[in-house]
């Protein structure tokens, strides 16, 4: 892998990945940018104590452009874009809209491909493990910044999700808290220790394997599975056999497979609702320890993939428990939503 830095008009950072070294990066942008202006803050609910980051620069930022003016494009044809290459592998920049920042967390943009019109699921193997390179890279990066708690890669796809941008790409956040939900998991995995002596996430991945029944598929060093108690209609979470606590410990056999296995996680979903439906909407999520945990071992990387759709031309809406209490209801049973991802597998 070829890394290149670089800075686009208004001083972001902006990096190229490649899988050739001889690959040169020189494009300038030459697009007359004003420097970025944001003021985020970081509030705190004094119910719950839970982090809430204010941006309301973020109204401003780009909303459904038509494909001809999709920033995430490359620089060619009179096009202007974030990216001032004509094309390019992998690319990840700062956000010009970001939801943290100024001292406060970063955000940054990673796009997957410069072709507009596929998924991540259309890349290629070697083009997935390059993505998985730069999370890693990018991972190891943010976690140096001061004040960086914990780094979140993950992608938004659909307009169901809210995403307003169609172009293939993800986001990586470097928070400079704990977010509520891996704070919990933290709680849960000192409860678990505490009663057992074991690790929690070593006996989740325990229990799926031994039970079987919903688990979607297995290879030497990854494991994919509807969790017990899953929240959404179609969730599957991907866990290395080796627990490591973030991408940077992943071993490289493992690495090699994550691109195998994330793909054909990412097809079976496309694959869920039949052939007339559009693309499945998803979140896909990594979860990763903070890098300021110093029991941080005892946490276990993992993927959290789920769609909002529950069937065909039906989406799940939060309803008022859910988002009011916090109390999910699924209307699909995990052992059902397991068994029908195993049934759409590919060729």
């Amino acid at each position: 892998m070829k890394k290149t830095v670089t800075t686009l008009a208004d001083g972001r950072e902006l990096i190229y990945y490649d899988t050739r070294d001889d690959t040169v990066r020189t494009a300038v942008d030459p697009r007359p940018l004003t420097p970025v202006v944001s003021r985020s803050e970081i509030r705190y609910d004094e119910l719950t104590g839970d982090p809430v980051a204010v941006a309301s620069h973020r109204q401003a930022r780009t909303y459904h452009p038509p494909a001809d003016a999709c920033p995430l494009c490359p620089a060619k044809d009179g096009r202007e874009s974030e990216v001032p290459e004509e094309s390019y592998e992998v690319v990840v920049f700062e956000n010009r809209f970001p939801s943290l920042s100024g001292g406060v967390g970063r955000c940054e943009v990673v796009c997957f491909t410069d072709d507009h019109t596929v998924s991540f699921a259309d890349l290629t193997e070697e083009r997935a493990r390059l993505v998985l390179d730069a999370w890693t890279d990018r991972t190891a990066a943010l976690s140096a910044l001061p004040g960086v708690e914990q780094v979140y890669c993950f992608e938004n796809r659909g307009r169901e999700i809210g995403v307003t941008l169609p172009h293939a790409h993800g986001q990586i956040y470097a928070f400079p808290y704990v977010s509520p939900r891996t704070a919990a998991m933290r709680r849960r995995t000192d409860e678990h220790r505490a009663a057992t002596g074991r690790n929690l996430f070593d006996d989740v991945v325990a229990r799926e394997r031994a039970d079987g029944e919903r688990v979607v598929l297995e290879t030497e060093h990854w494991i994919a599975f509807v969790p017990y108690a899953a929240h959404w209609p179609y969730e599957v979470h991907l866990y290395p056999k080796r627990r490591v606590p973030d991408l940077l410990a992943l071993d490289e056999a493992a690495r090699t497979e994550c691109a195998q296995v994330y793909l054909e996680l990412l097809r079976r979903f496309d694959r869920l609702f039949g052939p007339d439906e559009p693309p499945t909407p998803y979140i896909a999520a990594w979860h990763q320890a903070p890098f300021t945990d110093e029991r941080r071992e005892d946490f276990g990387l993992h993927l959290e993939l789920f769609s909002v759709r529950r069937a065909s031309g039906k989406l799940k809406f939060l309803a008022g428990t859910e988002s009011g209490m916090g109390a999910f209801m699924n209307d699909v049973r995990p052992e059902d939503a397991a068994r029908r991802l195993r049934e759409v597998a590919t060729a």
